[in-house]
């Protein structure tokens, strides 16, 4: 679109500011996109989360039944601290667990169990 007398570009206003704010938004996106991406593949790991001996979730082979099927984790646990700290330390809140404390046991880093809540919250 042009203004009729100066023959300048003339942007709308929306189109301006979406353009403007293009890589600010985009980055976001991206950056979770790849915090999802390293939790599924810590999740599935057999040597690290290791979520798979014990859980069913989409997408993973060969699932275990010890644990709950991982589906709707987002609407079971909207509180995305409560996912933190099961993974961290599932005993704090049931003593008679036998999902290892990941955290506690320095099984997984704080950024990995992150990724893996990340993940999880996309089931």
């Amino acid at each position: 679109m042009t203004d009729t007398f100066s023959r300048k570009p003339v942007l709308m206003p929306a189109l301006a500011l979406a353009l403007s704010l293009g890589a600010a938004v985009f980055a976001v996106p991206a950056a979770a996109q790849s915090a999802v991406a390293e939790g599924q593949k810590l999740a599935f790991d057999r040597g690290k989360g290791n979520c798979l001996t014990c859980h069913a979730i989409k997408g993973g082979d060969l699932p275990g039944t010890i644990g709950p099927e991982l589906t709707n984790i987002k609407s079971k646990y909207p509180d995305r601290n409560e996912l933190v700290a099961i993974l961290y330390d599932e005993t704090k809140r049931n003593p008679q667990t036998v999902m290892p404390p990941f955290g506690r046991n320095r099984i997984l880093t704080d950024k990995e169990i992150n990724a893996i809540v990340d993940f999880l919250q996309t089931l």
